[in-house]
């Protein structure tokens, strides 16, 4: 790109800080390094139009985690672990309603649900056995308990005759959320560069070179924020996963409302604008799904639209309007990875499919973590 003298001077000259990657931890990321630096020049590199990966691809829960999904990840991890993960998620959700206001993000106490197939017949009594036991583990954190069966009251076919409910899980408009994020960021002077994919960098003793598909530029400090694209920038101990998303027209009288889970959390839906968006089925094919390709497949897509017809709406005339997918960033472990790299380079990646609840306060200690 032939840049002129303007270009240089205002937008790539002198900056303290780049953060590469627009979505909720590099924002949040921004957000922290103002306040705590306020006359810093802070640059995003955002190699979308929109930001990429999942920040704006997302299904909007605003979860810590489902019974059957903190029961595998005792499996992993030791119980403080598990409870160090509940309590950042809840941390972070926390964090984001202050920052955004509940209002911005339309967020909704709905409450959450875990659905069993009929042929889920261990998972579901493997559950309903640890029910207590996670009850008892979780409630030091919010003095209830988290876990119960409810009978099932929505007309979902093919599951067994309860399943469990979640109170404090809600759900949010993710569209709204990053909207008000990127529009407080830039209130407060910082410079977002869309459709700026960064190729390489380099560091010397006191600064950052970043190579772009456009341009080079010079830092003091640079932030890793880009999650599922780690691996891109040579992150190691994150893949990136692809999730599938689909969401049906309007639907009259939809009577459906909450945050739904579905075998482990492979499946998840929920109502919104009175139409459902349903997305999961990355177990279906790990393999191919272990892409930064945005894109569907048949199977995923097929699947989708077959617990749509056979179990979440039987009874009940719907048509796909639109289809989508996202890019997150997992690893063998759950706790992300916030760290220096280097003397001027840090990353703050690998959220694990938890983005909307713990990418506010992983942005903050990203920024945190330079003196």
């Amino acid at each position: 790109m032939n840049l002129s003298y303007w270009e240089i001077k205002n937008w790539l000259s002198n900056i303290d800080f780049t953060i590469v990657g627009s979505g909720i931890v590099g924002l949040n990321c921004a957000l922290q390094l103002h306040r705590r630096f306020p006359k810093s020049k802070i640059v995003i590199l955002e190699k979308g139009i929109l930001p990429q990966g999942a920040s704006t691809k997302n299904a909007g829960f605003a979860c810590f985690g489902s019974l059957s999904e903190i029961m595998d990840d005792l499996k992993h991890h030791s119980e403080p672990e598990v409870l160090d993960l509940v309590k950042q998620r809840l941390a972070g959700l926390k964090l984001l309603r202050e920052t955004l206001g509940d209002d911005a993000i339309d967020y909704q106490n709905l409450g959450g649900y875990e659905l069993f197939l009929d042929s889920d017949e261990h998972l579901y009594q493997l559950c309903i056995e640890k029910q207590k036991e996670i009850n008892t583990l979780l409630h030091p954190i919010f003095n209830s308990d988290v876990f119960s069966f409810k009978p099932n009251n929505f007309g979902f076919k093919n599951i067994k005759s309860t399943y469990g409910f979640n109170p404090f899980e809600s759900q949010i408009d993710t569209g709204k959320m990053m909207d008000a994020l990127l529009h407080k960021v830039q209130s407060l002077g910082i410079k977002i560069l869309n459709n700026c994919a960064v190729a390489s960098f380099s560091e010397d003793s006191d600064a950052v070179k970043l190579k772009t598909n456009h341009f080079s530029l010079s830092t003091k400090k640079l932030f890793i924020a880009t999650n599922g694209f780690a691996k891109q920038l040579n992150i190691p101990k994150v893949k990136p996963a692809r999730a599938q998303v689909l969401i049906t027209k309007p639907i009259t009288d939809l009577h459906i409302k909450g945050t739904f889970h579905l075998d482990e959390g492979y499946y998840y839906f929920r109502n919104i604008d009175n139409r459902i968006l349903l997305g999961g089925g990355r177990n279906l094919d790990f393999k191919t799904e272990e892409t930064t390709e945005f894109g569907q497949t048949e199977i995923i897509q097929q699947k989708l639209e077959d617990l749509l017809k056979t179990t979440i709406l039987p009874n009940t005339n719907f048509e796909i309007e639109h289809s989508w997918s996202g890019i997150m960033g997992v690893g063998q472990q759950k706790q992300p990875i916030v760290k220096q790299l280097s003397n001027n380079v840090f990353c703050g990646v690998r959220l694990g499919g938890m983005g909307v609840a713990i990418g506010s306060t992983i942005g903050k200690q990203l920024a945190d973590l330079i003196e």
